[in-house]
């Protein structure tokens, strides 16, 4: 096992850590650790929500989830040599639950993890027009397996990831996100769910800065709900054991961060809490490419070369959408965003000829590894967006054929109460 270069104690919050992460951006968070080009380490990682949500039967946790407490994150790591321009090179070695001997317990990673829809007084998700109350699904993990009791007839293979992972932004970078996206909330201030989250020192975590130094990072820091051009919250689901990521580096040391590991997810993370959430352990190796930026023109965003451990599911049920709105019957020009939320949105629908619940569905898309897809974007005016479910994670064919679907009694995900 590669040397731990940043441990959890997972019975005590990030704050009370030992060595304690942080959840703002901001380029005065002090790293943590140092790391060489060539290492090879270990970092452990607290659940994003700092475990909120519980392994019960109700979604009142996910409800009232503090969004002013996301995301937990492990690091700063600081490399040493890596300077303002260079790309520093992270390999994924490996990822995972909580290990042994903490293998199983209340904490998520500890043998289970959670997807959940978020309610819209509380950032919402995709389909939050549609779902507007908060929701859960609570999986068991068996080796590469997860089924859940509250979405039965169902077992698939995860894609293990990280959600969020990223360099420090620079000062000047910090200050053009909190500008432009300020300039985004006022264009609709009162909007629920909001446009953006800005800076709220409410329950910021700044590492083991102290003083007024912690003071201005809890003033001045980014929240870590979006990707930005750092990397970030990108749930990219592929981004796995053998991905290769070369990350535009903006302050000295890089001093990158990362967490919210998923077990598994869905193409878009649909629900915001949408994939299979936990706390665990995840395996780097790190390197650098001097002046890498300028040489790749690497200007504005993370690349990445996808690892080749996914499932070999081969069989699947492909759910179209284009930009139409059909409960307004509204058309809009090339809008993948609306196109992604038809096929969606579809989807839902066939699921619930099987006797799914809506909300069991939506669940479903937003954890199991389907793929979405852009597949038409310059047919004017519509947008073509594709959802790839695949067939073989349901223990029942669920193809269409000449008689019909079978539809039961399938239970119901926890709600709130």
């Amino acid at each position: 096992m590669p040397k731990v270069v940043f441990s959890i104690d997972q019975s005590k919050p990030m704050s009370e850590q030992d060595v304690p992460g942080h959840n703002r951006w901001h380029p005065d968070v002090p790293p943590v650790a140092t790391v060489r080009p060539g290492d090879e380490f270990r970092v452990e990682c607290r659940d994003w929500t700092d475990c909120q949500v519980g392994n019960n039967d109700s979604a009142n946790d996910v409800r009232d989830i503090d969004l002013t407490k996301v995301h937990m994150l492990s690091g700063p790591f600081a490399v040493e040599g890596a300077e303002p321009g260079d790309l520093l090179i992270v390999d994924i070695l490996d990822i995972g639950a909580i290990p042994y001997p903490e293998q199983l317990g209340a904490v998520p990673g500890q043998g289970w993890g959670y997807t959940g829809v978020f309610a819209r007084a509380n950032g919402g998700g995709f389909l939050t027009d549609y779902f507007p109350d908060a929701y859960k699904a609570i999986w068991d993990f068996h080796g590469i397996h997860a089924t859940s009791r509250h979405i039965p007839g169902v077992r698939h293979t995860g894609i293990t990831h990280p959600g969020l992972f990223a360099t420090a932004p620079s000062a000047e970078l910090l200050t053009s996100w909190n500008r432009r996206e300020q300039a985004l909330i006022d264009t609709d201030p009162q909007r629920v769910p909001p446009l953006a989250n800005p800076p709220e020192p409410n329950n910021a975590v700044t590492g083991t800065a102290t003083g007024e130094v912690a003071q201005r990072i809890a003033r001045e820091g980014a929240r870590t709900v979006p990707p930005r051009e750092h990397g970030g919250n990108q749930d990219i689901k592929n981004l796995t054991r053998g991905s290769r990521i070369f990350f535009p580096v903006f302050v000295k040391g890089a001093n990158f961060s990362l967490g919210d590991l998923h077990y598994s997810q869905g193409d878009g993370e649909i629900t915001f809490c949408g994939a299979i959430e936990m706390g665990g352990f995840i395996d780097l190796h790190v390197d650098l490419i001097k002046g890498g930026m300028a040489k790749y023109g690497v200007s504005t965003n993370p690349i990445f070369m996808p690892g080749n451990v996914e499932p070999r599911y081969c069989q699947f049920l492909s759910f179209v959408g284009i930009s139409v709105d059909h409960d307004t019957d509204t058309n809009h020009y090339l809008d993948a965003t609306v196109a992604y939320r038809r096929a969606c949105l579809n989807a839902v629908e066939y699921l619930k000829t099987w006797g799914y619940t809506g909300e069991q569905a939506y669940l479903l898309l937003g954890s199991a590894p389907i793929e979405g897809r852009i597949s038409g974007i310059v047919d004017i005016p519509n947008a073509c967006c594709t959802l790839y479910l695949p067939t073989e994670i349901f223990d029942f064919d669920v193809r269409p054929t000449a008689e019909g679907p079978v539809k039961k009694d399938r239970g119901q995900c926890a709600v709130t109460s």
